[in-house]
């Protein structure tokens, strides 16, 4: 598991240098381009882009120019989104990735144009970087889908509704398929298409993409109630205070790490079709199900 780790760090490392190249040649104005370095070079795993990149290699052998392309526009929404998430208005946090907050290290309105920059840098990346129109536009129309009024954004406004009742496990699994775990399908799915996929291919990695990110997604509910704000990098503790629709509070603890093993075990069944081949991916999963941060 240790020499994986070290597999996965080097990978992380070759999206943040690849973020570096690309932010290095924008001209971005003073103040924005220093906020936008500020969080994007901030030490996160890069899980999405990451699983962009291995599945790109499962199903083309190799990492490509599309995917390096493809792996940091996926990282610049993600980051855009966790700015967005620490505003006041959503969900009032001072820390993240172990730094303060976008809002916190400059101001609210430079986190919001922050992140408004990095979501629309996203796409155009996507539009001038990817060799192929057609490879270009089935990325942009995933990314979209996935990151938006349907996605991601569709889970984050459930996630503010949920605090105002109490919850239950349907809408909690919707805030979390829609607001984690469409992102993982989303990267498994952009790297699939990066490679060359098969529609079999493209459908089977995104689905082990969904059920790794739901995965993710209740570990990151039990990590809210067990571990500090040091390991976490981020406030620990907030979700029990806000009353958000958890997997520990609708659930329970020990039910909530149940799930979280079954749901990384349904993943990992997925990948059977490529066989020994998408062996990275399964330990991948189960690197994920054990981490503490």
């Amino acid at each position: 598991m240790s020499d994986f780790k070290v597999r996965l760090q080097k990978k992380a490392q070759f999206v943040n240098e690849t973020l570096r190249r690309i932010l290095d040649h924008q001209e971005i104005y003073g103040d924005l381009k220093e906020a936008i370095r500020y969080t994007l070079e901030s030490p996160g795993k890069r899980v999405r882009a990451v699983l962009l990149l291995w599945c790109c290699e499962l199903v083309g052998g190799r990492t490509n120019h599309n995917a390096e392309m493809a792996s940091a526009a996926i990282e610049m929404v993600h980051t855009y989104s966790l700015i967005h998430d620490d505003l006041p208005a959503m969900d009032d946090d001072d820390m993240r990735r172990g730094l303060p907050t976008c809002h916190k290290a400059f101001d609210e309105a430079t986190a919001i144009l922050t992140g408004d920059a990095l979501l629309t840098l996203a796409f155009e990346i996507l539009a001038k970087e990817i060799d192929s129109p057609a490879v270009a536009v089935r990325l942009i129309r995933q990314l979209a889908e996935d990151a938006g009024a349907s996605g991601m954004i569709a889970g984050q406004m459930a996630d503010l509704r949920a605090q105002e009742f109490t919850g239950t496990k349907e809408i909690l699994e919707y805030i979390h398929v829609h607001k984690t775990a469409k992102m993982f399908r989303c990267a498994a799915a952009m790297g699939a298409i990066c490679g060359g996929a098969t529609q079999e291919q493209l459908d089977c990695l995104g689905e082990y993409g969904l059920r790794m990110g739901l995965a993710f997604q209740i570990a990151d509910d039990i990590l809210d109630e067990t571990a500090s704000s040091e390991q976490l990098g981020k406030t620990a503790g907030k979700d029990l205070k806000a009353a958000k629709c958890t997997y520990p509070a609708v659930v329970g603890l020990e039910t909530a790490r149940t799930l979280q093993e079954q749901v990384t075990s349904e993943a990992v069944a997925v990948l059977k079709p490529f066989g020994k081949k998408a062996d990275v991916l399964r330990e991948f999963a189960q690197v994920l199900l054990q981490r503490t941060k």
